[in-house]
C-alpha cells in the first residue's frame, strides 16, 4: 500500500532515464498533486484574513504556498526513499524513479532536505509560532511511510499529517491558534485518510504477499470502501460545522452541496469487485472537490467583504 494522497504515481511503464535532474525529481514527488492540499490551506488563510481585517495579504499567501509545497515535497521524497524496497516488490510501483534508477537515493534525499529548508525558511518568515510548530508538522510526514510496517491504520497517520495544513495556514496569517482551523483541518485529514482507503484497495494482493499493513489488506476491500464512505460522511459533517462556526454565506453552502454530490458520485463508481474506475475516483473527483470548495469559499468571502 502506497498512498497517492501524498505520493502520487501511475501504472504506465516508463523507460529508464539518467540519474538525477530536476525534472526527474519533480516526477518523483508528483509536484502537480499539491492540488489536494493547497485549496484547503487557502480556505483557512483567506478566512483568517477576512476575520483579521478583511484584506488579502498577498505576501503571506505566497509564503503559505511556499511552505505547503516545500513540506509536501519533503514528505513525498522521504516517502519514496523509505518505501523504495516495498515499491520494487509491487508491480504497480516498480517503475518509480528510485526503483528504476532515474533518481538516485542521494539525489532524492538532497531534494528532500532542500524542500525542508524551504519550508522552515517560509515558516520563519511568517511568524515565530509558525517556526516553533514547524517540527511538529514534519514528524508525521516521516512517520507515515513507516506506519504501514507497524499498524493496519497508516491512513490515520496520513490524515493527521494532512490535517495540519489548514491549521498551519491559519496560524501563518494570525500568529494565533484557532479552533475554527482545527475543525477544517480535521475535515481535511478525515477526507484524505478516507480516500487513501480507496486507493489502497488496488494493492491488496501485493501488500498481503509482502507483509505491508493497511485496512484493505487486513480487513478486505469491502470493509475499506465502507470505511471510506463513513469518512466522507464525517468530512461533510465537519465542513458543515466549519461553515456554521465561521458564519459562512450562501456560496460556501453551495460548495458543500457540490462536495456532497461529488462524494456520492465517487463512492458509486468504486465497488468491491470493480476497481476499474478507481483512478477516476481518486485523482479526478478528489482533485475537483478541493478546487470546487475553494472557489466557492473564495466567492463567499469576496461577497461578504474580503478585499483583494
Amino acid at each position: 500500500m502506497s498512498s497517492e494522497a501524498t505520493v502520487g504515481g501511475g501504472t504506465a511503464a516508463r523507460p529508464p532515464q539518467s540519474r538525477g535532474g530536476v525534472s526527474a525529481f519533480l516526477r518523483l514527488v508528483m509536484i502537480e498533486h499539491s492540488v489536494f492540499a493547497l485549496p484547503f490551506a487557502y480556505i483557512a488563510s483567506l478566512t483568517a484574513m477576512f476575520e483579521l481585517d478583511e484584506n488579502i495579504h498577498w505576501g503571506r499567501l505566497l509564503l503559505v504556498t511556499v511552505a505547503m509545497v516545500g513540506l509536501r515535497t519533503f514528505a513525498m521524497a522521504a516517502n519514496r526513499v523509505i518505501d523504495r524496497e516495498i515499491d520494487a516488490r509491487n508491480p504497480r510501483t516498480a517503475n518509480r524513479e528510485l526503483v528504476t534508477g532515474a533518481v538516485s537515493v542521494r539525489s532524492a534525499w538532497t531534494g528532500a532536505l532542500v524542500a525542508l529548508v524551504v519550508f522552515l525558511g517560509a515558516a520563519a518568515l511568517l511568524n515565530p509560532l509558525c517556526l516553533a510548530l514547524a517540527p511538529v508538522a514534519v514528524v508525521p510526514m516521516v512517520v507515515y511511510p513507516y506506519g504501514k510496517r507497524f499498524t493496519n491504520f497508516p491512513h490515520a497517520i496520513l490524515g493527521l499529517a494532512q490535517a495540519m495544513g489548514p491549521v498551519g495556514a491559519w496560524i501563518a496569517v494570525t500568529g494565533e491558534w484557532s479552533w475554527h482551523a482545527v475543525i477544517l483541518g480535521v475535515a481535511v485529514g478525515v477526507w484524505i485518510g478516507g480516500f487513501d482507503l480507496i486507493f489502497g484497495c488496488q494493492d491488496v494482493a501485493a501488500d498481503r504477499a509482502h507483509g505491508v499493513k493497511s485496512v484493505p489488506a487486513r480487513f478486505g476491500i469491502p470493509a475499506a470502501l465502507y470505511g471510506a464512505r463513513g469518512s466522507a460522511l464525517v468530512t461533510t459533517g465537519l465542513l458543515v460545522w466549519y461553515a456554521l462556526a465561521t458564519g459562512a454565506g450562501v456560496f460556501f453552502w453551495a460548495g458543500l452541496v457540490v462536495v456532497a454530490v461529488a462524494f456520492v458520485y465517487e463512492h458509486s463508481i468504486v465497488r468491491p469487485h470493480d476497481l476499474s474506475r478507481l483512478n477516476r475516483a481518486f485523482f479526478s473527483v478528489n482533485g475537483f472537490i478541493g478546487i470546487a470548495l475553494f472557489v466557492c469559499a473564495l466567492l463567499d468571502l469576496l461577497v461578504r467583504g474580503l478585499t483583494v
